[in-house]
């Protein structure tokens, strides 16, 4: 069986950015999970001592306070500045595009819609910012149950599939009177969309690498499932089964953003073992 990576996959630049600065602030904590991959975390735990820390109250004056690449609510990052913490700001810039975004758009007057999993951390904190609230939808159907403004500011989350975001601009755009379209996905998830798609067309069975809680790796996924083929979502090499490669001929590997190139090489290396 041959193994043949996707052209785009793994660490983003948010994610490339936001490591090497968890990396030069050592004793430091992050606030919540810095990247959605608990094996890169623990790395960053045993070699740079950068905590985890979910709860804001553990945060006090001269502490070090790493903002993880979603972002975080407003009022949290008021809060640690106004305890005197060191706050080290690793939110990804294509999120704080669409915090700045929802910030100005509300003051000016607009109803903001954003395209997004509500219980996303990045959603939470892009929400936050908009100053006179905004919804939050995953498809059309939600939509037709708002009561909207005529001015609309449409927002998507970063690791949205484009072809879904323009079901939701398509939808309004034709209702109201004006209606503000921002592409808030980021290249990166474009690139690495794109290059699952051209590889499942080619691979009889994908594997997907990526944390659990990884919306862009979920997306890359589905993307493999709806070409039709066998695709696995897995976080490293331990969750690979002997059986899911007997009678493939071409297995495909991508990984999501916050996947970094060591666990992608064990992966390979474990499927090359199980498949001799």
């Amino acid at each position: 069986m041959k193994i043949k990576l996707a052209e785009n996959y793994g660490f983003c630049f948010g994610v490339k950015r936001a490591i090497k600065i968890a990396e030069e602030n050592t004793n430091s904590a992050t606030y919540g999970p810095l990247i959605h991959n608990s094996k890169e975390i623990a790395r960053l735990k045993r070699d740079f001592n950068v905590a985890l820390s979910e709860d804001l109250a553990d945060f006090k004056s001269g502490d070090k306070a790493v903002i993880r690449t979603h972002g975080i609510p407003k009022d949290e990052l008021a809060q640690l500045y106004t305890r005197n913490v060191e706050v080290i700001d690793a939110t990804c810039p294509y999120v704080t595009k669409p915090q700045q975004i929802c910030e100005e758009m509300s003051g000016a007057g607009y109803d903001i819609v954003i395209f997004g999993d509500e219980e996303h951390p990045e959603i939470k904190g892009v929400k936050s910012y908009a100053t006179y609230g905004a919804h939050v939808v995953t498809s059309v159907e939600e939509l037709k149950k708002l009561h909207l403004k005529e001015k609309i500011a449409v927002v998507a989350q970063t690791t949205r599939k484009a072809e879904d975001y323009l079901e939701i601009c398509n939808y309004l755009i034709p209702r109201h009177k004006e209606v503000r379209v921002f592409n808030t996905i980021c290249n990166a998830t474009f690139e690495n969309q794109d290059a699952v798609r051209k590889l499942a067309k080619e691979a009889d069975i994908m594997i997907v690498i990526g944390g659990k809680n990884s919306s862009n790796t979920k997306q890359l996924q589905s993307i493999a499932l709806n070409a039709g083929i066998d695709s696995y979502h897995i976080e490293g090499a331990d969750d690979l089964v002997a059986s899911w490669f007997e009678g493939k001929k071409l297995c495909g590997i991508s990984a999501g953003a916050s996947t970094p190139d060591w666990i992608i090489q064990q992966v390979i290396e474990a499927i090359e073992t199980m498949t001799k």
